[in-house]
């Protein structure tokens, strides 16, 4: 059986979306058959992470409601095997989506594919028990500030609340020279937040380019982009790997 994962945090701004884009697709070229769902229906962003904007594109209701297929709706990526997308549905709001339907489906997927990266919205609303009450494991993403921490914080009190024990911290978009300045360390943060570190994303123009160019990240030639997203992936995967220098 397949593992579903749920990429969520407690406000916009994180780089959420990246994150999951980057996980999936990292997932994926490491070999395994993987499934990205945009579970964002107010933004709607994931498409344009992994590069298929421009891809005819059904929306996971549309397999929730039986009018495809999930192996006809399920639109495979163009340049990286093993990669599958789903979007989110324009016009049917969070909480307007069968929960035991959203159960059914999910199960369904754990049994066609290896993983499944959820992009859920920022908060705690209903989009947020939608994305990750089905879900085995949960990734937070913060940055360095307290403020996303904080409201990792009360994200992992919501997670717990809806079962999801296995809950993750990804810090993203972090800068050297901020962690220095503040004195701050991975324990700090993992202790605001309560998750366990999964990884760490430092700030990088190659990453941000990747977003403005629809380029997934696993694509872009720079080493340093994509190497913090595959030692996500190869973690998640069950592997033993270091986290990066500037938290050891």
């Amino acid at each position: 059986m397949g593992t579903v994962i749920s990429v969520t945090s407690g406000k916009g701004g994180t780089g959420k979306t990246t994150v999951s884009g980057g996980i999936g697709s990292s997932l994926a070229s490491l070999g395994h058959r993987t499934l990205c769902i945009d579970c964002d229906m107010g933004m709607r962003n994931l498409d344009l992470v992994l590069g298929i904007s421009d891809v005819s594109l059904m929306s996971f209701e549309d397999v929730l409601s039986e009018r495809v297929s999930l192996d006809a709706g399920a639109v495979r990526h163009p340049d990286i095997e093993n990669l599958f997308f789903l979007t989110a549905p324009s016009a049917i709001p969070s909480d307007h989506i069968d929960s035991g339907k959203m159960k059914a489906f999910l199960e369904k997927v754990r049994e066609d594919f290896e993983y499944c990266i959820i992009d859920g919205p920022a908060g705690i609303g209903s989009g947020f028990r939608l994305a990750c009450e089905n879900a085995d494991m949960a990734i937070i993403v913060a940055n360095g500030d307290g403020m996303s921490l904080r409201n990792g914080q009360r994200t992992t009190t919501e997670l717990i609340k809806l079962g999801v024990t296995n809950v993750r911290l990804v810090l993203n978009r972090v800068r050297r020279r901020f962690m220095h300045q503040i004195r701050a360390n991975a324990d700090d943060m993992i202790d605001t937040v309560g998750a366990q570190l999964l990884g760490v994303i430092p700030e990088s123009r190659a990453i941000m380019k990747a977003g403005c160019t629809e380029t997934p990240i696993v694509l872009v030639e720079e080493k340093n982009a994509k190497e913090p997203f595959l030692r996500i992936a190869r973690r998640i995967t069950g592997e033993r790997v270091l986290l990066d220098r500037m938290f050891r």
